[in-house]
């Protein structure tokens, strides 16, 4: 009794001095193990300037791949759930975009959109893909959309999920902050985080709190290289010049309870793009993907499979 006693101080004294590092201990435990579970593997690509972190899945002789793209902030982990329905089918890439994640950060690296854009080309290069289905989050729809209208050749298709790039015609709760000289993004403490936390998405999905202590931390801990990566990302090229010279099959989708970027944008979007589809998430926030993966996940196998972008082979593997 008594060494259980001991063993159970032990645990709580190391629980409590460690705080919050236990919790990026269950993140990474947790995001590794649905990787094994969704036959995803992380292999890191080197390309001119660096090397990539990616997790990459699905048969390596599929004649259609997809590129998924985070956004800022993020990381390649949100894709996981989302991936796992593609990964019978397609080959898979999902990437931790320079500055974020595995990939890391260099100061004075160069985060703008056509820099980030070009150094997915290298990695397609790299990987041996010609061409790619690219779907992207935010940040990374803006680059998914700069893809598709610089790089034509290289791009099947173009999803985007409520995706940066155009100046929305209505205010977003994130571009309200900004108007005052905050960005929510810059976190400097857990009650900071909570708040931004709840910006990000309507439905998110559980989350131990130590895990939420843990990124709260690790997002204080890069405030400082997330400001820079934030300045270049702000201050690229606008897409809306460029959304005419997207011709391949588009699919746009926004959650309606977006705070970070109001779904007004859709407009926009759907003014520039001649082949767009659009769809509008009832009750959902500005990540799609992460709030309700499977259903996400079968408008977008239905949306390359009523555009007919799957090839017979990758019809027989579904």
């Amino acid at each position: 009794m008594l060494l259980l006693l001991a063993a159970l101080a032990v645990f709580v004294a190391w629980s409590w001095l460690s705080y919050p590092a236990i919790g990026y201990w269950l993140y990474d435990l947790s995001m590794a193990a649905e990787a094994r579970l969704y036959r995803l593997h992380k292999i890191v690509v080197p390309i001119s300037e660096m090397t990539v972190s990616t997790w990459q899945g699905g048969p390596y002789e599929a004649s259609s791949s997809v590129l998924m793209l985070h956004g800022y902030s993020a990381d390649k982990n949100l894709w996981l759930r989302f991936a796992r329905h593609f990964v019978g089918t397609y080959r898979v890439i999902i990437p931790d975009i320079a500055g974020h994640g595995d990939t890391g950060f260099k100061a004075g690296g160069g985060y703008d959109i056509p820099l980030q854009a070009k150094r997915m080309i290298q990695l397609l290069d790299v990987c041996g893909v010609e061409k790619v289905h690219v779907i992207g989050n935010s940040m990374g729809g803006y680059m998914a959309a700069w893809l598709a209208a610089t790089y034509p050749d290289r791009i099947a298709s173009v999803a985007l999920i409520d995706p940066a790039g155009v100046s929305a015609p209505e205010a977003s709760d994130l571009e309200r902050h900004l108007a005052k000289g905050h960005n929510p993004f810059l976190i400097h403490s857990r009650e900071e985080f909570r708040q931004f936390y709840e910006m990000t998405m309507a439905q998110p999905p559980w989350v131990p709190g130590v895990v939420l202590d843990a990124v709260a931390q690790r997002y204080q801990r890069c405030r400082e290289e997330l400001e820079e990566i934030f300045r270049d990302f702000r201050a690229s090229p606008p897409m809306e010049p460029m959304l005419p010279e997207i011709k391949c099959p588009a699919l746009l989708v926004w959650g309606r309870k977006d705070r970070l970027i109001d779904v007004s944008s859709v407009s926009v979007w759907s003014k520039g793009i001649e082949d767009l589809r659009v769809e509008v998430l009832e009750g959902i926030g500005h990540m799609p993907m992460v709030e309700d993966p499977s259903g996400t996940a079968s408008l977008y196998r239905e949306f390359l499979a009523s555009r007919r972008l799957e090839s017979p082979q990758d019809q027989r593997m579904r």
